[in-house]
């Protein structure tokens, strides 16, 4: 049998406002409610299950990275920019304003609703120059 990530659980403040604003940029659709989960399935088969964070609970930002095509790249950082979520070219957050072009590739950095660092990138790392 192979390994591969099947879920994972993504706290958020608002389940429904997380899918739904990571579902917008990546032009994906969130799922039908299980239990206390609101999935959002990415195309490899992986799912993000979002969970509301109880009222008393913090939430410890995560990182999730997306790997998209040039088109998908496009749509989804005209959604940002649209949107005006701030956004940067790196993950420190040195760089505001701008996207990195990593491996011959192009990459943006964002934050969710809960703030998450989300990320945006067309070429793996260390695939290119």
């Amino acid at each position: 049998m192979s390994v591969n990530l099947n879920h994972t659980i993504v706290h958020s403040r608002d389940r429904q406002a997380a899918a739904e604003f990571l579902a917008s940029v990546l032009g994906l659709e969130v799922g039908t409610a299980w239990g206390p989960f609101l999935p959002l399935a990415t195309d490899n088969g992986v799912t993000l299950d979002f969970a509301t964070a109880g009222p008393d609970e913090s939430i410890t930002p995560q990182h999730y990275a997306f790997l998209v095509s040039e088109k998908e790249f496009d749509a989804g950082f005209e959604k940002i920019q649209q949107a005006g979520i701030p956004y940067w070219a790196d993950p420190a957050q040195r760089h505001p304003g701008r996207i990195n072009h990593n491996d011959g590739g192009r990459g943006v950095y964002f934050l969710d609703p809960s703030g998450h660092h989300l990320e945006l990138i067309t070429r793996p790392y260390g695939s290119g120059s």
